[in-house]
């Protein structure tokens, strides 16, 4: 079965840097969609990055654009998000997503908090 394992969440200070990682496994990895979303409290699930198969092309979430990065690793079935310049305004559960014949499907979250 599908699984998405996030890990790499915790705290930092305004203006640090953490690198998420996602170990994904039980289907064919490097012809899907991976994405990055994320949710703080009281607020909907929010789209933060996308990275496409093989290619790679990514997407990003203006609100991110230019601190985040977005990557993954096919032969190791890996898609991570780098998070450079923090805002408190980034502190939220950070959740891994693939998108699989057409079907989502979610990791448990890692908890991202930036607070001094």
């Amino acid at each position: 079965q599908v699984q998405l394992v996030e890990s790499g969440g915790g705290l930092v200070q305004p203006g640090g840097s953490l690198r998420l990682s996602c170990a994904a496994s039980g289907f064919t990895f490097t012809t899907s969609i991976m994405y990055w979303y994320r949710q703080a409290p009281g607020k909907e699930r929010e789209f933060v990055a996308a990275i496409v198969g093989q290619d790679p092309r990514t997407n990003y979430a203006d609100s991110v654009k230019g601190r985040f990065t977005i990557s993954r690793d096919n032969a190791k079935g890996a898609v991570d998000l780098q998070m450079n310049s923090l805002k408190p305004e980034d502190t939220a559960l950070y959740y891994c997503s693939a998108l699989v014949m057409l079907k989502r499907y979610w990791g448990q979250g890692t908890q991202v908090t930036v607070s001094s």
